[in-house]
């Protein structure tokens, strides 16, 4: 969310061509980032001597590699609007574009939730990269997504549909969370 915000207050040379390289990864195929954090990671890529391919720290990685565009991308649209409407009167009280970036992700919140409930459902749903990086090795790096993908390989389609149910019921009470919280924020401001 820094990283948007930052987006949408600091003017600098390039920073359009920032902005569209963001938006443009907000659709990056999640196959494509497993496979470049693989190469990074393996023993003959530049990461390998950190072993962390085939654990949870290589899943991380690509996870934020996928993730981080969208909230990013949706964080600077919020915050370049909010920037337009109050720009003058923060600059008026003398508020500096690094402090003006913090005001701006604070006075959006209600709405930021959206992005993170993007970036969220787009962690949740991830197979493709993880199942390359992590390698679904049971109790180690499985997780709903690529257990749901083996079962259905293996027809235990059960099994299969049980885990899906369970996935879609963690969204939903992720969703309810963020919406309840939502409500609580805005009763409190009046």
């Amino acid at each position: 969310m820094p990283l948007g915000a930052a987006l949408a207050v600091f003017a600098f040379p390039g920073r359009r061509a920032v902005v569209i390289a963001i938006n443009a990864l907000m659709g990056l195929p999640p196959v494509v980032v497993g496979l470049t954090v693989y190469l990074m990671l393996s023993r003959g890529g530049p990461l390998g001597v950190l072993g962390l391919l085939f654990t949870p720290g290589a899943m991380i990685v690509a996870q934020v590699i996928l993730v981080m565009p969208i909230i990013a991308a949706l964080t600077r649209q919020t915050v370049e609007d909010l920037w337009f409407e109050y720009r003058e009167q923060l600059i008026s009280l003398g508020v500096t574009p690094r402090r003006a970036v913090w005001t701006m992700l604070w006075d959006g919140r209600i709405t930021l939730l959206t992005a993170f409930l993007a970036g969220f459902g787009r962690a949740s749903a991830e197979v493709g990269a993880v199942i390359i990086v992590g390698g679904n090795i049971d109790h180690l790096t499985r997780v709903m997504t690529t257990a749901i993908a083996l079962e259905t390989s293996k027809g235990d389609l059960a099994l299969a549909l049980a885990l899906g149910l369970v996935l879609l019921a963690v969204s939903f009470a992720v969703n309810a969370a963020a919406q309840i919280l939502r409500d609580m924020v805005v009763r409190a401001q009046g």
